[in-house]
């Protein structure tokens, strides 16, 4: 008899049935965690890189916020007031760039961190193993 997902019933299985596949039942749990494994670290590499875009991109943001266009700025908004409170809205605009882009950049390293190590998958499968080869 067949299930929703696809398992059949083994309880009618012999004994040495249900032992003769345990070699291809463990071989396919080893390749499963090895894709597992390669399937992680090529996320997490791939997440590496584009935390490394976004704070690359705070940086460039903050090098060239202040010099470059500030000055064009501070002498635009001076005709309508202050100097200075021209350069301090300048300032705290850019800031705030560069606040939100390594915030992306925190977000992102935030998600690779909740990601299922295989490693951990790894320990839990061999726990359950041996609880239930405990069993008998």
């Amino acid at each position: 008899m067949s299930t929703p997902r696809g398992f059949r019933d083994r309880g009618d299985d012999s004994l040495l049935g249900l032992v003769g596949e345990l070699p291809e039942l463990v071989k396919n749990l080893i390749v499963a965690e090895i894709n597992a494994a390669k399937a992680w670290a090529t996320r997490t590499g791939k997440d590496a890189g584009v935390v490394g875009i976004w704070f690359v991109l705070a940086l460039f943001v903050l090098f060239w916020t202040l010099p470059a266009i500030g000055a064009f700025t501070v002498i635009g908004l001076s005709s309508w007031m202050a100097p200075w409170l021209a350069a301090l809205i300048l300032v705290v605009l850019g800031l705030l760039l560069v606040v939100v882009f390594a915030l992306l950049g925190m977000l992102r390293i935030k998600r690779m961190k909740n990601r299922e190590n295989p490693a951990k998958a790894l320990s839990t499968d061999a726990r359950i193993v041996k609880e239930v080869a405990d069993e008998f």
